[in-house]
């Protein structure tokens, strides 16, 4: 039986003399009909210009497309096409818009079939009750599901998928992912899944191939996901081969994305100097009373009924109720919950960006009260003065926390960070012309050139392709293994809790939101996420977290939060009959 689909030799350039960028070197690939195909790799490796070239918006400089045999030329409604970004027609309604697709493709369709056939696939991504309104009216998930219905309605033999959940929150994206699973399974449509998420693409695809970096990316080794239909992501996590397979496929893009690295060279010497930080407020007497000692390294950070309330039309919202915890000094947490659950509001009023309504937080003896350097912050999009360069960017917090040190060793302190997130390099190019990931790595440095007392880091890695994530995480646990800096990281991603923590803490649902359990994460350090994956404990905390989170998933109560609940009921029902 002949391949539904071939790339023979493939390749494909931008650009010309020394401004040319070499991206695909050689790409051959076979797919058959109804096959569930992902294509795993790093951001700037090709991924999308090989599904450019599949969905016939770009063409070959060597080698060829086939479709059936034949030659690709050009686009056609037999490949369907759904991008990371939404690309809808924002004065049209969802209706009108996967109206607009089914016309474009069956023209001799009356006006009645193209609503029903528009219909039909409204109501399999589950948009029925959505159907009159705007893109603007839509969360991002729900306009994902309208470029994923639109794409159906055209009827492709091919379903070709450019990473169209990666914008995506956790939750939303393990509801599409479920969505496009079942679609794939109702109707066996070929379907390429670009993506760069591992679990993803074991979760959906038959066949996982990564796509080693550029320049001339090639094709790595062929996964068989040998897996039952349907997955259960639960279910996996205690499955041998699921195990086996993820950490194949983890070491081996790992592998390759290291030995295309350049050297980072020596990152220099670390001058010996002390920061100045702003005077903060003594804690309350109340809470010093309560505490009848002094402040010790046991309880460095501590957290007392934090609550935050929000003023409304409707009233009080109280989005984070009683929220308490130590840290030890030099001790990293993670904190993980659901979209909505207060973890980013914690953070905040750590940093002092944020009042707090009840409660306090005392940092080393002394209350926070807005912010100060000693609280440095990283947060999911860096915050940098795009017009400085990546050195000039760090210099601005070095210069105020050592106002007593030379120009030459504030210069040093802002190098050795640089240094040691990989900018060396790069360390006087404008922050304008860098990539996502690079520009993560000068507010990594940035937060940690200051030598704060306390750092926080509110999802830094959120808006990252998974594999430039890994990567940063290394980054992130190598310079904190050097400076042992007290830490708080905010969190959705399980496999990131617990590689970078000490101690997990997972929230309930909000609104009134609290801690709902504490994990220990017992495993050695230094921590590495090849080591983690060969660790026997490994899967059993991945399992007490995945546990937690299905439990509060869809904004249902924890069974404790139910029990609770259920005792208040009861005690107020004793009190009405007293």
């Amino acid at each position: 039986m002949s391949p539904i689909l071939e790339l023979k030799g493939a390749k494909k350039s931008f650009g010309q003399g020394t401004a040319r960028t070499d991206v695909l070197g050689g790409i051959d690939l076979a797919i058959e009909d109804g096959e569930f195909v992902a294509i795993v790799g790093f951001s700037g490796s090709g991924k999308t210009t090989l599904i450019n070239l599949i969905a016939g918006l770009e063409t070959t400089d060597e080698g060829e497309v086939l479709l059936k045999g034949q030659p690709i030329t050009g686009p056609g409604p037999e490949r369907g096409l759904v991008f990371q970004s939404y690309s809808l027609f924002p004065w049209l309604t969802v209706l009108d818009n996967i109206k607009l697709a089914v016309e474009s493709v069956f023209p001799e369709l009356g006006k009645a079939d193209t609503t029903a056939k528009a219909q039909h696939y409204i109501d399999m991504v589950g948009l029925s009750h959505a159907v009159d309104r705007r893109p603007a009216e839509l969360s991002g998930g729900m306009r994902q599901r309208v470029s994923v219905a639109r794409a159906l309605a055209m009827s492709p033999e091919i379903l070709l998928l450019d990473e169209p959940l990666s914008a995506l929150d956790a939750l939303t994206r393990s509801k599409l992912q479920d969505e496009i699973e079942q679609i794939w399974s109702n109707d066996k449509k070929t379907v390429i899944l670009i993506t760069n998420d591992v679990d993803e693409a074991i979760l959906l695809a038959d066949r996982i191939i990564p796509l080693n970096p550029g320049p001339n990316a090639t094709l790595g080794p062929n996964f068989k996901v040998d897996l039952p239909r349907p997955r259960d992501r639960a279910a996996m996590n205690s499955n041998a081969v699921f195990k086996t397979l993820r950490a194949d496929i983890t070491k081996y893009l790992m592998g390759v994305g290291a030995a295309a690295q350049a050297a980072a060279g020596d990152e220099g010497e670390l001058p010996n100097v002390t920061p100045v930080f702003p005077e903060s407020k003594n804690p309350p007497k109340a809470f010093r009373d309560a505490m009848m000692t002094s402040h010790n390294e046991d309880r460095y950070l501590e957290f007392f009924n934090l609550t935050k309330v929000y003023p409304t039309a409707k009233g009080p919202l109280t989005v984070v109720d009683g929220f308490e915890t130590i840290l030890k000094k030099g001790e990293f947490i993670s904190l993980i919950g659901h979209s909505g659950c207060g973890k980013s509001t914690v953070l905040s009023m750590a940093a002092g960006l944020n009042e707090i309504s009840d409660g306090g937080i005392v940092l080393d003896g002394r209350e926070v009260d807005g912010a100060n350097p000693e609280r440095a912050v990283v947060f999911q999009a860096p915050n940098l003065y795009t017009w400085l360069t990546a050195k000039e960017n760090v210099m601005l917090g070095v210069e105020r926390v050592f106002p007593h040190a030379s120009a030459a060793e504030r210069s040093d302190i802002v190098e050795y960070y640089l240094s040691r997130v990989g900018l060396k390099e790069a360390m006087h190019k404008s922050t304008a012309d860098m990539s996502n990931g690079m520009k993560q790595r000068v507010g990594i440095a940035r937060a940690f050139a200051l030598s704060p007392k306390l750092l926080l880091l509110d999802e830094p890695f959120g808006m990252l392709d998974s594999l430039t994530r890994w990567e940063l995480q290394e980054v992130l646990m190598e310079v904190w293994d050097r400076t042992k800096v007290t830490t708080v990281c905010v969190t959705h991603d399980v496999d990131e809790a617990i590689l970078l923590a000490d101690r997990v803490v997972m929230m309930t649902n909000g609104p009134h939101a609290r801690i709902g359990k504490v994990m220990e994460v017992d495993l050695p350090r230094p921590r590495s996420r090849k080591a983690l994956l060969e660790h026997p404990k490994y899967y059993e905390l991945r399992e007490q977290l995945l546990g937690f989170l299905e439990e509060y998933e869809h904004g249902n109560q924890g069974k404790s939060e139910q029990k609770e609940q259920k005792q208040e009921q009861i005690e107020t029902a004793q009190k009405a009959v007293a």
